[in-house]
């Protein structure tokens, strides 16, 4: 197929939602209903095909983001299903950065819960165009209008249903296509793959007109030719009504949703048409962006096969022991064999395979187009977030966010022979996840592991016993701190010492300020070029990066924090840069001890949902714990409590809260700051 006419037809998608939501139950039948299996794979049986690591198969949720390939109405679909926990959430973030589209899935029940906020925005951040899928329409509790309501409340969101349900809990019977006016009942003999096209019972005709008319306000809003039609009341065709909703929702003006159950095989065909119909293909997104490293100047590469390559890695696995990397293609072609530069570390690299992934099977392709995502083995120093491009045409796409972690443990091998094998297995570990820290701790000597909670750790704990062969004893879990100062100081500080028998002379004054909390760190030089000399400010910035890596209270990475060179002590003939750097060096060392350091701890956002007869202890337990209570909502015949809660409260909390209720409540926890609980305490 030509380039373009290529293009127009691919759907570069990922599901996203809450922990439970029916992510990948949903793309599972997607799997199914496109051809690409055969058999419907089960989450609670432990046969789901996109849930292909043993530890997702125990546990039932999903650990690490799938990629797969389906067809759909003659279009090509690459979808990427993600984890719903929060521990896991840099695998949905660096998927958002790499895909045009997201669906969405939400509990019809549990609505908008907090992870289904964090990828939500995450999916803004990105301007990634978005449809929602309402999934569990037939459980005890399904409230389709809540949900809506919940997103436009706690998501901004402008949500259009596309489709409605008919009935709900064990009444539910289908869907009501607002666009073709048709009620659609599927087939449980051929488990969903089949399903007719009904007249909308009398019952439900009032409740499709109010929604018919609803959506074709919501799509005149924002657009002209439809708002014409409208105004003068004309029949709107069916297909410029869904040309007229893809505009709207490319422009993020609208969200299309779906009613549905993905286990009771329900509903899932149309949110497919919707992918096809609504979401932009990789002609639709703008070109790439990035920086030339050799001009420094902003470039930008189009989607097309003759431009020149420009691909971006956003994940690395480790795949029997051999690196394989994940690409997204954005211009040119990845030819098998090709030598290519990794711009971000100024490396070459050499590309051995290249493969079209569904789930832990691969399909070998002798190339890979722009628009494309595929795997590729080879690329030995290549990680997450690096870019690919010729060596005579170069340039460096926007970088992946990441997350710093937030709880450590010690680990050590439980057979002393096994201490390098542990280092290189935890090394291989952190090449594929960029939010494992590994470091050792000089004071003890132990091997610290650093994460995002509790069950990522444990994950990658179990992952050193059945991948690596490695048994290894585990610490208690400690809270990754940070540190900043709390007041503004000024000091001046001079070297000049004989080094390896060369004088090394510098000075420099250096003001060090509290940024705001969640600021950020600043860095500038202020004073003038005969004071410090020009060839002299990199080197200080380098010194004042590496000293507030490690902060004088407890070797913390400091945070919120301005640093500015006032001014220096240049001595014609004497001063070296390396005495620069040293003075900047004991100066901002100087600063931190003299500008009121204290520790920030990380504050978790805390979300309990319980019955109304339990609410006093959990609320009293909340802040027992050190927590505040931000608000309490009612919630399908519950109640909502939200708090932040600092995490060191938090360890062993899932017990208690168990036996606090009798096993009736749950709970969800993710990262929201860090701040310093005793120095509110003390302002209050």
């Amino acid at each position: 197929m030509a380039g373009e006419a290529r293009l127009k037809k691919t759907r570069n998608f990922g599901v996203v939602a809450h922990i439970d939501a029916g992510k990948t139950t949903f793309t599972e039948r997607v799997l199914f209903y496109t051809g690409r299996t055969h058999k419907i794979g089960e989450v609670h049986d432990g046969t789901a095909v996109m849930d292909w690591m043993a530890e997702e198969q125990e546990r039932g949720i999903t650990i690490t983001s799938a990629a797969t390939t389906c067809q759909w109405h003659g279009h090509t679909l690459n979808i990427i299903d993600t984890p719903g926990h929060v521990d896991f959430t840099i695998e949905v973030e660096r998927s958002l950065r790499v895909l045009d589209g997201v669906v969405v899935v939400f509990c019809a029940v549990g609505g908008v819960e907090p992870q289904s906020e964090t990828v939500w925005h995450q999916a803004d951040r990105y301007r990634v165009p978005k449809i929602a899928f309402i999934n569990k329409m037939d459980r005890v509790g399904a409230d389709f209008a809540a949900v809506l309501e919940q997103m436009q409340v706690r998501l901004g969101a402008r949500p259009v249903p596309i489709t409605i349900p008919w009935g709900a809990e064990d009444a539910f019977v289908g869907v009501i296509d607002l666009i073709s006016m048709q009620a659609l009942v599927w087939d449980e003999a051929e488990q969903g793959a089949a399903y007719q096209r009904l007249a909308i019972p009398e019952a439900m005709a009032s409740q499709a007109a109010q929604a018919r008319e609803a959506l074709l306000e919501a799509v005149a809003e924002n657009d002209d030719q439809i708002m014409e039609l409208y105004l003068e009341a004309q029949e709107i065709p069916p297909a410029e009504l869904r040309a007229a909703i893809r505009r709207a929702c490319l422009r993020l003006q609208i969200v299309p949703v779906f009613a549905g159950s993905a286990l009771r095989n329900k509903g899932v065909q149309p949110v497919l048409d919707a992918v096809v119909d609504f979401l932009p293909s990789p002609l639709d997104v703008p070109p790439v962006e990035g920086v030339n490293p050799q001009s420094g100047q902003n470039e930008t590469r189009r989607t097309d096969d003759a431009a020149p390559l420009s691909a971006l890695a956003f994940k690395v696995q480790m795949d029997q022991g051999r690196k394989l990397v994940y690409l997204r293609v954005y211009s040119g072609t990845l030819k098998v064999g090709a030598e290519v530069y990794n711009v971000t570390k100024g490396l070459g690299e050499k590309v051995a395979r290249i493969l079209r992934m569904h789930a832990n099977k691969r399909e070998r392709l002798e190339e890979a187009k722009a628009g494309e995502i595929v795997g590729v083995m080879g690329l030995k120093n290549t990680s997450t977030g690096d870019t690919l491009a010729p060596p005579d045409r170069p340039i460096v796409l926007e970088p992946i966010d990441t997350y710093e972690p937030v709880i450590s443990v010690a680990v050590e091998p439980k057979t002393v022979g096994d201490q390098d094998k542990l280092v290189a297995a935890l090394g291989k570990l952190a090449d594929e996840d960029p939010t494992f820290r590994v470091r050792e701790d000089e004071d003890t000597g132990q091997t610290i592991i650093s994460g995002m909670g509790e069950l990522h750790l444990e994950v990658l704990v179990h992952r050193l016993q059945r991948e690596f062969n490695l048994m290894v004893n585990v610490g208690r879990p400690q809270v990754v701190y940070r540190e900043t100062i709390t007041a503004p100081v000024e000091v001046s500080q001079t070297y000049d010492r004989d080094l390896g028998g060369v004088r090394q002379v510098g000075g420099v004054t250096l003001a060090l300020r509290p940024n705001p909390r969640g600021g950020g760190n600043s860095f500038q030089i202020d004073a003038p070029p005969e004071q410090v000399p020009p060839e002299y400010r990199p080197v200080l910035q380098q010194a004042a990066e590496e000293g507030l890596a490690a902060g004088v209270l407890r070797g913390y990475p400091v945070v919120d924090t301005g640093a500015v060179i006032t001014g220096g002590q240049m001595q014609a003939g004497l001063s070296t840069e390396l005495g620069f750097r040293l003075a900047c060096s004991l100066a901002l060392k100087k600063a931190l001890e003299q500008g009121g350091p204290i520790l920030l701890e990380p504050i978790m956002k805390v979300e309990v949902i319980v019955g109304e007869e339990f609410m006093g202890e959990v609320i009293g337990d909340l802040n027992a714990r050190g927590g505040s209570v931000e608000s309490v909502e009612p919630k399908g015949g519950g109640n909502v409590v939200r708090a932040l809660v600092p995490l060191k409260a938090m360890f062993g909390y899932s017990t208690a809260l168990r036996s606090a209720t009798q096993g009736r409540a749950i709970f969800t926890m993710q990262f929201s700051h860090y701040d310093c609980l005793e120095d509110k305490k003390r302002q209050g």
